[in-house]
């Protein structure tokens, strides 16, 4: 796939996807005829690897760290599975504080819908 066709599917920039291989998120894609970016399967696979990462709140530094960690072997795994652990901790962290606020809002919600269907007073708290 073209570097145009993977922003498309993917709703991101061109810049973006370069910026994601020089910083290390991605490994290098492979080039086709004429030096342009020839995305294949497996880049695509690491794409949505780096993806699902960011959306997760993983920092540009350590995606690019558990990249380095894959291509040196089968010994870094322990270092990976420490990293994506810290990580769904932190997610779950996150997750956790939404919910909270979430919580809060639906009662402020259902407090604001009792007011203005009973057409009773709301106290703010």
């Amino acid at each position: 796939m073209t570097i145009g066709e993977v922003s498309k599917k993917y709703g991101l920039t061109q810049d973006t996807l370069r910026y994601y291989e020089r910083a290390g998120m991605i490994p290098p894609v492979g080039r086709g005829p004429g030096g342009k970016r020839d995305y294949r399967e497996e880049d695509l696979r690491w794409l949505e690897l780096a993806l699902c990462m960011r959306s997760a709140g993983l920092r540009v530094e350590v995606m690019a760290q558990y990249l380095r960690l894959f291509q040196q072997g089968e010994a870094t795994m322990p270092d990976r599975l420490r990293l994506l652990s810290r990580q769904r901790e932190a997610l779950l962290e996150r997750r956790s504080k939404i919910d909270e606020s979430l919580a809060r809002l639906n009662y402020k919600i259902e407090r604001y819908e009792a007011a203005v269907r009973d057409g009773s007073p709301l106290w703010e708290e």
